[in-house]
């Protein structure tokens, strides 16, 4: 039974088995004691004295076994009614019965609501000094002093206990929150990683494999076109084996291009899969990849310029302008039917600009996602790229004036220097 603890669905601490175990002692060796002083002192009416300690011991051994006095308010008063009601007739046959009340008072105070638990303590009290006045004869302020002190401290300790309890249970609460709330962050950072990495993933596929398979397929209807005119050269010129051989010799070198394409396209799925650094920045500079990346663009002409001093960027720098630029290249190549193209790197003393200009068809930039038949994701790609690094992303385009896209990207400090 918990009589020291409020009413709890969990169970007992150490702390409070030990107070139970307390009143337990306490109650039983206080009628022990009784019982012991009648029988030593042959009182009159000792067998009296030691039936009624058995009684109130037997009574309060029942309580403390009954399930229903732990969880019924109406049980717990029923019990204490019949407690009290054999304390009194302690009372009327022994003196020591006096001591009784200090058990009972932390009793009724657990087992009773507050209101009701005080003032059972005071009617416990009471009945002490009455007991006491009854047995000496003579009025003395002891008499009174002890039931009311010992009800006082009762109070105070129940009050304390209870409020040390309230404030475990609170901390408890807040602990239980923090370690749902830990759970909680951990669950979303997993969530925001798998995102991240899917996002990363999707810019991947897009301005690299997607735009590798977009010049493959470029190539292949090139050489397609290629072997088609040729073949079409045969009835008007049979014995003029060399344009023929023209003709494959222009599809076979379209095929070679797009299978290089491939191999390049491979390449990146191996690295991107594994976050590593993409293939053309591996054995050279930044600049020198996006040299490579003009030079074999397939359809519009595209010039490379390299402005300012060259320094050395981080590869999460050179990665983003070179995914950019691969993006912007192909949006050129598919969209634009531009017939030149100028990709231009500026280094300056605190940042690195790269600028994507053709001067194809144009479009309205507020309506890119309609404009780039692929859902709009390689411009949000870009500008993405860019604002991850704390850069600054642009579009300048107007129906037939062409396009214009800029990316400005601060320098770190290391590399301001």
């Amino acid at each position: 039974m918990a009589v020291l603890n409020p009413p709890a669905p969990r169970p007992l601490t150490p702390v409070s088995r030990v107070l139970r175990l307390c009143l337990h002692a306490l109650l039983l060796g206080l009628l022990a004691l009784a019982a012991g002083r009648a029988v030593a002192d042959s009182a009159p009416g000792a067998g009296w004295v030691v039936a009624v300690c058995v009684l109130l011991a037997a009574v309060y051994a029942a309580g403390v076994r009954a399930p229903s006095v732990h969880r019924s308010p109406r049980a717990a008063a029923v019990w204490l009614a019949a407690l009290a009601a054999v304390w009194a007739a302690l009372l009327v046959v022994s003196p020591d019965g006096l001591w009784i009340a200090f058990p009972l008072y932390f009793l009724e105070l657990h087992l009773l609501p507050l209101r009701w638990g005080v003032t059972a303590v005071v009617v416990t009290a009471c009945a002490a000094i009455g007991g006491f006045l009854g047995h000496s004869g003579a009025v003395n302020p002891g008499a009174f002093l002890g039931p009311l002190l010992g009800g006082a401290v009762a109070v105070a300790t129940v009050l304390g206990y209870q409020a040390l309890y309230r404030e475990s249970e609170r901390r408890r609460e807040l602990i239980e929150e923090l370690i749902a709330t830990r759970a909680e962050l951990a669950a979303a950072e997993r969530g925001a990683g798998i995102m991240a990495e899917r996002e990363r993933l999707a810019r991947e596929i897009h301005d690299t494999l997607a735009q590798g398979l977009s010049s493959i397929q470029l190539l292949l209807r090139a050489a397609e076109r290629a072997l088609s005119e040729g073949s079409a050269a045969v009835p008007a010129a049979a014995e003029d084996g060399a344009e023929v051989s023209g003709g494959q010799s222009a599809a076979l070198a379209h095929i070679a291009r797009a299978r290089e394409a491939a191999q390049e396209n491979l390449a990146e799925a191996r690295r991107f899969v594994r976050a590593l650094t993409p293939p053309d920045l591996e054995h050279g500079s930044l600049a020198a990849a996006l040299e490579r990346l003009c030079a074999g663009a397939p359809g519009p002409r595209v010039r490379f310029s390299l402005s300012g001093s060259p320094r050395e960027l981080p590869t999460p720098y050179e990665v983003a302008l070179l995914r950019i630029a691969q993006s912007a290249l192909a949006n050129v190549v598919r969209h634009a039917r531009a017939d030149r193209a100028e990709i231009t790197l500026t280094f300056m003393d605190a940042s690195v600009t790269l600028d994507i200009v053709d001067d194809g068809q144009g479009f309205d930039p507020s309506s890119a996602a309609s404009a780039s038949g692929d859902g709009g994701f390689g411009l949000p790609a870009m500008r993405s790229r860019a604002e991850t690094l704390g850069g600054l992303f642009t579009v300048e385009s107007d129906p037939g004036q062409g396009t214009a896209v800029a990316v400005t990207l601060p320098l770190p400090l290391e590399a301001s220097r």
